[in-house]
């Protein structure tokens, strides 16, 4: 499990830009949607930011070796770990996770 912890410690920054680079981009179209106006455009990208804000904190926030598996399950179901990010991973560890994929709500399959 010391592999693991250290093989998902390293890629925790790289899940946190690839999953913010889709998310910036969906506030941004926020931003551009025709039928809004500016005050409709700002309070919908604010709720939005709110909403990952809370995503991030608890996919990202307090990471420990013991709560390796809970994190990587919450980051599954939010859209930030994806199945070939596990490749490498020991197949114990990927016994403990891997059911999530199927449980992951459809709407964020193509984050």
């Amino acid at each position: 499990m010391e592999s693991d912890w250290k093989k998902f410690r390293a890629m925790v920054p790289m899940l946190r830009e690839r999953y913010l680079t889709a998310t910036n981009a969906r506030i941004v179209n926020l931003f551009r949607d025709p039928k809004k106006t500016e005050t409709e455009h700002f309070w919908d990208a604010m709720e939005e930011m709110e909403k990952q804000a809370k995503v991030l904190q608890w996919c990202l926030d307090g990471h420990s070796r013991s709560k390796m598996v809970f994190f990587m399950l919450t980051m599954i179901r939010a859209g930030m770990l994806r199945k070939e990010d596990l490749a490498g991973f020991s197949v114990e560890l990927l016994a403990q996770v891997d059911y999530a994929f199927e449980e992951r709500p459809a709407d964020r399959s193509s984050d």
